[in-house]
């Protein structure tokens, strides 16, 4: 399977709980467990992620509901929450040999809720979920702020927890606006920040992409443009260059021969940043039309490395010594 050893599987907690007003259908857990099984046929574990809470976690549209994050607003949203991660840990216990980690909640915002309000939901869905499925590694999001920020955690009598970041580089101005040369270069600071926290606890980057624009459909949520082509609103207020056009920006077919070497070598520097801690989770596994999130297409066209270990461009391979990195690429160096 192209190299790769482990599947994110993400649901909403509305598989497990609904309540009368909320808009949501249920049956999803008899497909979740045959993903699981299929997951295992093919020799690959999986990680469950509860990627929708109760209120919304961060007020994304992926959260289960658009707007406002209300979360952490009432005690029956995170009882709620804590009987879902209950829920996926009872699956996780009927597959000990193939769910090897659960992700207690995705991407809580920081901007929107208490930091405390965090931790103390991380401490007791450890307590609950340890009861039922002791054998997984429970893995934490890191809220959307610096590793940096999370050295006082106290994780003392914790055992099997990894800290979990995403890193994109189409979400905010300072990253959508490099050129490729910046793209390549703003991965070895990434290396560095995951080395750093990994020393205190595993680090690992649970999602990534190729993508240097944010012209895939609907990425930026139901019916909006993108800040790429200046057709969402944003701080640029325009296009990010003057003519810029999402055209061809998500279609390998379109990408020239100097755009596959860019994104043959971004993948391995962004494959090289991330194992300076851990390990990594590509989003997504395959998309219906963007190219760029489409690991199984890169893959295919040698876009990505297949498997991750044929680097033609990095310092490293996962066969080496990752504790111990030096940073030292063609784009990084220490």
């Amino acid at each position: 399977m192209l190299g790769i050893n482990h599947v994110r599987i993400p649901i909403g907690y509305w598989a497990f709980t609904v309540k009368d007003g909320e808009p949501y259908v249920q049956g999803q857990i008899p497909y979740l467990k045959k993903v699981i099984e299929w997951t295992g046929k093919h020799n690959l574990n999986a990680v469950l992620d509860l990627h929708g809470v109760p209120g919304s976690q961060n007020g994304f549209d992926n959260s289960g509901k658009l707007g406002g994050i209300h979360w952490q607003e009432t005690q029956e949203n995170i009882d709620r929450s804590i009987y879902a991660v209950e829920e996926i840990a009872r699956i996780a216990a009927q597959y000990p040999d193939i769910v090897d980690a659960i992700e207690v909640v995705n991407e809580p915002a920081i901007w929107g809720l208490s930091k405390q309000g965090i931790i103390d939901f991380y401490k007791r869905a450890y307590t609950s979920f340890r009861q039922i499925a002791p054998h997984a590694i429970m893995v934490i999001h890191d809220a959307f702020v610096s590793p940096s920020e999370w050295v006082d955690y106290d994780v003392s009598g914790w055992e099997n927890v990894i800290l979990d970041t995403h890193t994109y580089h189409v979400f905010v101005g300072s990253r959508l606006t490099l050129s490729r040369d910046g793209h390549l270069q703003a991965t070895c600071q990434d290396a560095v920040n995951v080395r750093n926290f990994n020393n205190k606890l595993w680090t690992v980057t649970g999602e990534w992409s190729l993508a240097t624009t944010d012209c895939a459909k609907w990425l930026n949520g139901f019916g909006k443009g993108s800040r790429w082509d200046g057709s969402l609103p944003w701080e640029k207020n325009g296009p990010v260059y003057q003519g810029a056009t999402c055209s061809g920006q998500n279609s390998i077919a379109a990408w020239d021969s100097s755009t596959r070497v860019f994104f043959r070598q971004f993948a391995e520097a962004q494959m090289d940043a991330y194992e300076a801690g851990s390990g990594w989770f590509f989003w997504n596994f395959k998309t219906e039309d963007a190219d760029d999130w489409n690991y199984i297409k890169l893959a295919q066209n040698g876009l990505i490395p297949n498997p991750p270990t044929d680097r033609h461009y990095s310092r490293y391979s996962l066969d080496s010594n990752r504790w111990n990195i030096k940073i030292n690429s063609p784009w990084c160096h220490e």
